[in-house]
């Protein structure tokens, strides 16, 4: 892969853009501790095909011999089931949105993900902070109190952010399953009655937010439109760059 001064690159025919320079070549916290493991994580709007692609880089880091852990957003038990509670009962505001997703995430990093970094595995994310940076922002919260809210978090290797046109995903939500979620579509902010169009605008919403965070944070963009393997070639080709001192640990038996 052949990468010049304006951070665009190859992999064989497909153009790709990603930073200059790797945003942080070792997972780290902000205070500037470093990690022997390594932090991938994907973004993206519902339906981009980012949890599909993290799954293939699961699978295949695996067959390589590396000990490979996965974390889900919103998986923390500490808060699981009062989220689901608050999701059935439509309870949930912009502000406890906010802060029930960073506490899942404060449990999550300090309990699971920083210890395994520490131990040197290959930490994989669905969704990281700037999931929360997108959608509280798009749900009205300041955007300098939403960054400081997960100021604790450790340092991304690679954010690959999946981007995808808004029409495409809804092609391919509608396609995959019956309607939309209510706070997926932003129902809550009264923006719209039509659930569909409500996804619409809200989504829109966070695109303009994720669109905003490739510069700011060096997220590295896929494009989702690409076929499924030529993205996985690319994330892979990515990946392996910064794996090469990677401690290979396994942590299943």
């Amino acid at each position: 892969m052949n990468i010049g001064n304006s951070g665009m690159g190859r992999i064989g025919p497909f153009e790709i853009f990603q930073p200059v320079e790797p945003v942080a070549p070792l997972a780290r916290r902000n205070g500037g501790e470093e990690f022997p493991g390594r932090l991938f994580v994907v973004e993206g709007i519902d339906g981009s095909g980012k949890s599909t692609q993290l799954s293939l880089l699961h699978k295949w880091l695996e067959s390589k011999g590396y000990g490979v852990v996965f974390s889900q957003w919103n998986s923390s038990a500490l808060v699981k089931d009062t989220t689901k509670l608050g999701k059935k009962k439509k309870m949930l505001t912009p502000a406890t949105f906010s802060l029930i997703h960073s506490t899942d995430f404060a449990d999550r990093i300090e309990r699971s993900i920083l210890p395994l970094l520490k131990a040197g595995a290959v930490v994989l994310c669905d969704r990281y902070i700037y999931t929360a940076f997108a959608r509280d922002v798009a749900r009205g919260m300041d955007r300098a109190w939403v960054r400081d809210l997960y100021g604790f978090a450790a340092k991304p290797t690679v954010a690959f952010y999946f981007r995808v046109p808004l029409e495409t995903a809804i092609g391919r939500l509608t396609t995959a399953r019956d309607g939309f979620k209510f706070y997926e579509a932003g129902m809550d902010l009264g923006v719209s009655d039509d659930l569909e169009e409500s996804f619409r605008i809200f989504q829109g919403r966070i695109i303009e937010e994720y669109e905003k965070m490739i510069p700011e944070f060096g997220l590295t963009v896929i494009d989702a439109t690409l076929p499924v393997e030529v993205q996985q070639a690319q994330v892979r080709q990515i990946a392996k760059t910064h794996l090469e001192k990677a401690k290979e640990l396994r942590v299943r038996p």
